[in-house]
């Protein structure tokens, strides 16, 4: 049979799936509530994979897929939806990925975002980190950031994606939303125009290299607030992941650079609760003068004991918030202990609070 990607999508859509992933020589799968799930039907040929590819892919990336053997891009099918795509070449055959973006921008609250979360957007300038590996939700958590600012305060918000995935009308604020490699080259080219464009706050929605994370630093400096992501997993490991970028020599610098214009580190996983759903659970550093010293002195390490004893500044650990979720029955003791750090202390901590 020859697949329709319409009908792919209204399946997608019906049955509340993630992801639809359709690779050659496998049925196309949905991701439902994290799990896999192959739709009946004859496997996939190339030959289906690729007309499936042109069928939705804009004709500049479609050229990206043959030039650099993958492409991203973002569309929206029908009012009904958004989709991120990755189309990417592997044994010589096409295969795609489409990520559902959800039409409905949540609210902090709705993803268990603290209140005060909203003192660290009000902030005039400073760079403040979504961390998390891919999937953890840093996406929807950036959109509702931007949603809140939006909604909020006046100014002039620029955001450099790749690719687009929520859209932000014009509300309070006046929204920029720049594609890399459609509107722009690079996030670091976006970064450096997005300066000469009188911007209040600045979302790089990836700094995946030394230039973007140095524009990003430097926005940040200048009285800019500066959202930014890493698929890292803590807090202090986000710190040591932006530092690692730099070579021996500029490291010093950087760290002084770093102890001075982060604000905060959200680093969040995202879970499978008790019911088949899914609820992130959150590491949350907000920097202090100790915070700032230690990275400043190169003793990261140290900054997970000043978030355990920084709750009166709303200051979490992942381990801490996935514990709390399990006591209140949102999450399986099993589920913590896949998405925690410290996986003896945990362990220990569930036979403590008898759920182990």
């Amino acid at each position: 049979m020859a697949y329709e990607m319409h009908q792919l999508l209204e399946a997608m859509i019906e049955n509340g799936a993630s992801d639809l992933h359709l690779h050659v020589g496998q049925t196309p799968c949905l991701r439902i509530s994290g799990d896999m799930i192959p739709l009946e039907g004859d496997k996939l040929t190339p030959e289906d994979t690729q007309a499936l590819a042109q069928s939705i892919g804009p004709a500049d990336q479609l050229e990206r897929l043959k030039r650099d053997g993958g492409c991203d891009f973002g569309f929206s099918y029908q009012s009904k939806a958004r989709f991120r795509v990755n189309v990417y070449r592997g044994k010589g055959v096409v295969g795609l990925v489409l990520r559902l973006i959800p039409t409905t921008i949540y609210s902090l609250k709705d993803l268990r975002l603290p209140d005060m979360v909203k003192d660290l957007l009000a902030r005039p300038r400073g760079l403040i980190l979504v961390t998390g590996p891919t999937g953890s939700g840093k996406s929807t958590t950036l959109a509702s950031m931007i949603s809140w600012i939006n909604e909020t305060n006046d100014g002039h918000i620029v955001t450099i994606e790749d690719p687009i995935e929520y859209y932000h009308t014009h509300r309070r604020c006046v929204v920029t939303q720049r594609e890399v490699h459609s509107d722009v080259p690079s996030f670091a080219d976006g970064i450096r125009s997005a300066l000469r464009q009188d911007p209040d706050v600045i979302l790089i929605g990836e700094m995946r290299d030394l230039e973007t994370i140095e524009a990003a630093v430097s926005a940040a400096e200048t009285g800019h607030l500066v959202f930014g992501t890493l698929h890292t997993t803590g807090a202090a490991r986000t710190v040591d992941r932006i530092l690692d970028a730099f070579p021996t020599g500029a490291k010093d610098q950087i760290r002084v650079q770093l102890a001075s214009s982060v604000v905060a580190v959200i680093s969040q996983s995202l879970c499978r609760t008790v019911d088949g759903k899914r609820v992130a659970a959150y590491e949350i550093m907000v920097k202090t003068d100790a915070i700032a010293a230690k990275i400043r002195e190169n003793k990261t390490f140290q900054i997970v004991s000043d978030i355990e004893t920084g709750g009166s500044r709303g200051m979490r650990t992942l381990d801490a918030d996935l514990l709390a979720l399990v006591q209140q029955g949102r999450i399986a003791p099993d589920e913590a202990l896949v998405h925690c750090q410290d996986h003896e202390m945990m362990r220990s901590r569930l036979k403590e609070a008898g759920k182990l």
